[in-house]
């Protein structure tokens, strides 16, 4: 049994100010047993404050550089994900996610998916690996990523048991409703968590940005689901941190039993 967590928080382009934040985050996981957490997409330096292709670019971060060396500082005895820039050394810009723990970088995922026009401030990554960790195998993935069943499919298949899913996922842009639980792509990104933990019987962890930058408000929205799609934990449309305790092994052994998602695939049958 481990605990595990996922945040939705404000993160901005001052790193001071987003470092000072993920250190409480980390203190108060802790603080309640929390072996995984899970930071939003974009809490190192902020995300984009439009997606109209004209946005203002955060700070560009090296894997081996301080600020991931901070942020494994920080993490100590816990594996933690956090969202950052990705400056890949060519003056390549990624939008990623690293996973560290035991001193090290355990991890790290380069968006594959771009919507609108976040790719005139990002190149896209190419794939989905998972990769072992103290909690577990776990595989990660950037916000509108979880919108192809192929991305979370991909890491089920390469073992994942736990797959973290970090976002700056925006309400509507359109006929927005005052109130976030009613809004449409709240539910969609509900729904997405939802379908993707139980087709793939997996452990699902979804942080997300919560407030306003720029001209996006964010839906909030973290949560831990099981294999079987049931919500353990959510902050609802709220800033707070989902925190839920789960047997990983012996949730997907119990979800894979008798419906083995993976095991049943007829993957001849799924041409083009």
């Amino acid at each position: 049994m481990i605990r595990v967590a996922a945040v939705a928080e404000a993160f901005d382009r001052d790193l001071e100010d987003d470092f000072a934040r993920v250190e409480k985050l980390v203190a108060a996981a802790r603080a309640d047993g929390v072996r995984l957490l899970a930071l939003p997409e974009a809490c190192l330096g902020g995300y984009l404050a439009d997606l109209n292709g004209q946005a203002e670019l955060p700070p560009a971060l090296r894997l081996d550089g301080p600020e991931i060396a901070r942020l494994i500082g920080l993490a100590g005895d816990m594996v933690v994900c956090a969202g950052y820039c990705e400056d890949a050394g060519d003056g390549t810009r990624y939008n990623s996610v690293v996973c560290v723990g035991e001193g090290r970088v355990l991890g790290n995922h380069r968006k594959v998916h771009q919507p609108l026009r976040e790719d005139a401030s990002y190149s896209s990554g190419d794939s989905f690996t998972a990769f072992d960790t103290p909690v577990g195998r776990l595989g990660l993935m950037i916000c509108y990523d979880k919108a192809f069943p192929e991305s979370a499919r991909s890491l089920a298949l390469d073992g994942a048991e736990i797959i973290v899913c970090v976002s700056a996922w925006p309400g509507s842009r359109t006929d927005a409703p005052d109130d976030l639980a009613d809004d449409r792509w709240t539910r969609r990104f509900d729904l997405f968590d939802r379908a993707r933990a139980l087709e793939n019987q997996v452990v699902w962890i979804s942080a997300n940005q919560a407030g306003h930058f720029g001209s996006l408000r964010f839906v909030c929205s973290a949560k831990i689901v099981d294999p079987g799609g049931d919500v353990l934990a959510t902050t609802g449309c709220a800033p707070g941190m989902a925190v839920a305790t789960v047997d990983v092994a012996g949730s997907l052994t119990a979800a894979r039993r008798y419906m083995g998602h993976l095991r049943d695939r007829r993957p001849a049958a799924y041409a083009g």
